[in-house]
């Protein structure tokens, strides 16, 4: 069937009270700094179980923050995954530490113990499980490695905000969890970010970093050479008001995650992401891999034959093996995972007959 309305990929939806917030924010002149800022750290670490939450500018300086608080520097070692977005390996480089990069499991494409195991050296300073794609990766095993071996857990949850682990929320189990409020994911702020942690040294740490080095109760005063990566008031409003409608974009999620299951768990030559039971997952993208055999045009051809029926999709990410800068021995189930997955659009507000349509394409185009 033909089709002129593009399905993008991913797409933001404002869902109530975005813009009565946001200009509430505005018209109280505090934009930078103010009220907004404090109740989403207050009603997302309530969500989270946790005592304490710090909003950053985006994922990427939450994850900076959360590695400053733990003191890594240069001659330090991070574990973190060779199939994943490359954050925490690029901010452990940034800050003078190595990045050493684990396989991940053929069915979940996430970290495990097992292969953290492998990596673990007298330097290994930090473990970063990053929760790909709405999965989580198997906690209670990479805790107690990380127990044994006296390692702090940085979880990356930028793709698994709401997702859970036997009834624990992903980001809420390792020393801190930082999530991404990025205009794809599961609420956004635009850019922005968050962390959280049940440890008060480690919260006042990251908010010495995240604001200059200087305490609240002393201007100009630095206490350490900081950064500035505070959230606006502004990004802070439009944020309150997406986790306001938060019970139902999980809904929504969970029911897009449904239906392409239920559509595409029969078709030869298309492999799921697998979830373990006890993952209770919000996706943030839903991806399969792809068998040569079915798909033998490959799947860059595959994307491009998609965009012809006006479907936009994202390949897998690209293993750091393949990434020549990182120096990275090879990762076989990395590599293979990053040249077949195809991420398909998965947008809260996807409707039922968009996703049959997507389905119908991807069967099309099989040989």
């Amino acid at each position: 069937m033909a089709r002129t309305e593009f399905i993008p990929w991913a797409k933001p939806n404002y869902w109530g009270k975005e813009k009565e917030f946001v200009t509430q924010a505005l018209e109280s002149t505090w934009i930078s700094g103010g009220e907004f800022v404090d109740k989403l750290e207050k009603e997302i670490a309530a969500f989270c179980c946790l005592p304490y939450a710090l909003t950053a500018c985006n994922g990427t300086a939450a994850i900076q923050m959360a590695f400053l608080a733990h003191h890594l520097q240069a001659g330090d070692e991070v574990i973190v995954p060779g199939f994943a977005f490359m954050a925490a390996a690029n901010m452990a480089i940034h800050l003078g530490a190595k990045p050493v990069f684990a396989e991940v499991d053929p069915d979940t494409w996430c970290m495990t113990a097992e292969n953290i195991a492998k990596c673990i050296s007298a330097r290994t300073k930090l473990i970063v499980p990053v929760h790909t794609y709405g999965n989580v990766c198997p906690m209670d095993d990479i805790l107690s490695l990380a127990k044994i071996k006296r390692i702090p857990v940085v979880e990356d949850a930028a793709e698994a905000f709401s997702s859970r682990y036997r009834g624990v929320l992903a980001g809420a189990m390792g020393s801190i969890g930082t999530f991404s409020f990025h205009a794809t994911k599961t609420i956004t702020t635009g850019e922005g970010g968050m962390v959280i942690t049940a440890d008060k040294d480690l919260l006042d740490t990251m908010f010495l970093y995240r604001n200059h080095g200087m305490l609240r109760q002393r201007y100009y005063w630095h206490e350490l050479a900081g950064h500035n990566f505070r959230m606006t008031n502004l990004q802070s409003a439009l944020g309150c008001a997406q986790l306001q409608e938060l019970p139902h974009i999980i809904q929504e999620r969970k029911r897009i995650h449904a239906q392409y299951q239920s559509q595409l768990a029969d078709v030869p030559g298309l492999i799921m992401q697998y979830f373990p039971p006890e993952i209770d997952p919000t996706l943030w993208a839903f991806a399969v891999k792809l068998d040569s055999r079915a798909y033998p045009q490959g799947r860059d051809q595959l994307m491009a034959q998609m965009l012809e029926a006006r479907i936009e999709t994202r390949p897998g990410f690209y293993a750091a093996s393949l990434l020549d800068f990182y120096h990275c021995s090879r990762l076989p189930v990395c590599e293979e995972i990053s040249r077949q997955v195809i991420s398909l659009p998965a947008y809260a507000t996807l409707q039922n007959k968009e996703i049959e349509y997507i389905c119908l394409q991807l069967q099309r185009l099989r040989h």
